[in-house]
């Protein structure tokens, strides 16, 4: 008797997998759409819990205000804290200001300063990834938690194993940063599990007058277009 209800619940689960095919298949559809018709764009990552008054959450809307001024569109998570600060910097300078939302039970919360027809909403952190890879020219990281690092080294190894085009990742705050490459170079590097090379993927900044040149020596008569 057990062993049948087991596998009813067992076949049940997997017709509602089946089902949400077609929930993952219209985030992707409506995702491309709305972001292929933007232009190009930089991402903003860091803490949703960073608050106004915080010298990073000044420090990101100043970024995002350069970056806009220099005439790409900035992408953020559409939450609070640098989230909230890479969207209002966008909205200051005039610029694309857009919002990747998820649903989540705590913390997120769509800020007031992304465009009313760039805000998009995802049930789905790989889908919502996959639109920060494959529409940003590049990766503005400022302290946060797991998070960030998880949309920070998804980038990094994609790069690395070229599955998608070299792009500029830049990490905002020595004194936030310093430790973790201290020890990607003292353990990982020495062991060799990664290349020399591989610490070239990320540059380390203090200012946005860094972040801007950065992004602009890169793509200096590049043609811009999404990355995969």
């Amino acid at each position: 008797m057990r062993k049948e209800r087991h596998h009813k619940g067992w076949n049940e689960i997997k017709t509602n997998d089946s089902w949400a095919l077609f929930k993952i298949m219209g985030e992707f559809v409506n995702g491309f759409e709305k972001m292929s018709a933007i232009g190009p764009c930089v991402s903003i990552f860091g803490s949703a819990r960073t608050k106004p008054g915080d010298k990073y959450y000044e420090l990101a809307t100043s970024i995002s205000k350069s970056i806009s001024e220099a005439g790409y569109g900035i992408i953020t998570g559409g939450g609070p804290g640098i989230m909230e600060a890479g969207n209002r910097g966008a909205h200051l300078a005039g610029g694309t200001s857009v919002g990747l939302n998820i649903d989540l039970p705590f913390e997120q919360h769509n800020n007031p300063y992304i465009d009313n027809d760039k805000s998009l909403d995802f049930d789905y952190f790989f889908v919502r990834k996959v639109m920060f890879v494959k529409y940003s020219q590049g990766f503005v990281v400022l302290p946060g938690g797991f998070g960030t690092l998880d949309e920070l080294f998804e980038a990094i190894t994609l790069i690395q194993t070229h599955k998608i085009e070299l792009f500029p990742i830049i990490l905002v705050g020595t004194e936030f940063w310093e430790g973790l490459m201290e020890w990607i170079k003292k353990t990982m590097l020495t062991i060799g599990n990664i290349s020399a090379e591989d610490l070239d993927l990320i540059k380390i900044v203090d200012t946005e007058e860094e972040v801007v040149e950065i992004i602009d020596a890169f793509y200096k008569g590049n043609i811009l277009s999404p990355n995969f």
